[in-house]
């Protein structure tokens, strides 16, 4: 996770991947934590990340607790700080299928373009690339300007997948909580990771709409 707004949908990838029995290497950036915190109310420490994570992951788009219940099982995640660029992610003999980068604010992804690995998170996407692993950044921010479109082209140019962070309306959303699931099932197809986030188009017109619900 870097620092961009977004946050729901980092949540809704990481339970689709736990969902999926994945294990997961989590790094949240010191700028992300500031937005988690901004978004959910929810401080993420390292000394208590496991329950933080938990409530995190329990909560709904809309900022509702308990609408993921019963608490997410994290025994399967393991958390690196993102500070510590001798964590297991930072080499390439560290075993990885690939790595998501959700939220991916624009600073993050020049820092991955340019190869800076200032940080644990960009030392670990550079890793996947040169490993020539799958790696899918979800950039988020907008309006684009030319100087990180660049960067996005030399990313994809290098292997990566850019998913910008782009709901689609076509699966019949109802509630925030599809327009993110749809945004994170997105990023999911790219990793190859198998889920029921969305409904898949299968070219029958008008299958996308719904009557909203109006009971709640």
């Amino acid at each position: 996770m870097s620092g961009a707004s977004g946050t729901p949908y980092a949540a809704a990838v990481l339970r689709a991947l736990l969902d999926a029995g994945e294990s997961v290497d989590l790094v949240v950036s010191r700028a992300s934590r500031l937005t988690l915190l901004d978004e959910t109310g929810i401080s993420f420490r390292d000394a208590h990340w496991r329950d933080d994570l938990r409530e995190w992951l329990a909560l709904g788009a809309d900022g509702k607790p308990g609408t993921f219940e019963p608490a997410i099982d994290t025994d399967a995640v393991q958390h690196w700080s993102a500070g510590d660029l001798a964590a297991g992610p930072s080499s390439g003999s560290y075993p990885a299928k690939g790595m998501i980068v959700v939220p991916a604010s624009t600073a993050c992804v020049a820092g991955v373009a340019l190869g800076l690995s200032k940080d644990l998170l960009q030392r670990a996407a550079s890793v996947t690339l040169k490993e020539r692993r799958r790696l899918v950044v979800a950039v988020r921010e907008t309006p684009l300007n030319g100087q990180t479109l660049r960067h996005l082209v030399t990313l994809d140019d290098l292997g990566a997948a850019v998913v910008p962070a782009s709901p689609g309306f076509y699966a019949g959303a109802t509630h925030i909580q599809d327009l993110v699931d749809f945004v994170a099932g997105r990023v999911l197809d790219s990793a190859g990771v198998e889920h029921e986030l969305y409904r898949r188009w299968k070219g029958d017109l008008g299958g996308g709409f719904r009557t909203a619900d109006t009971t709640n």
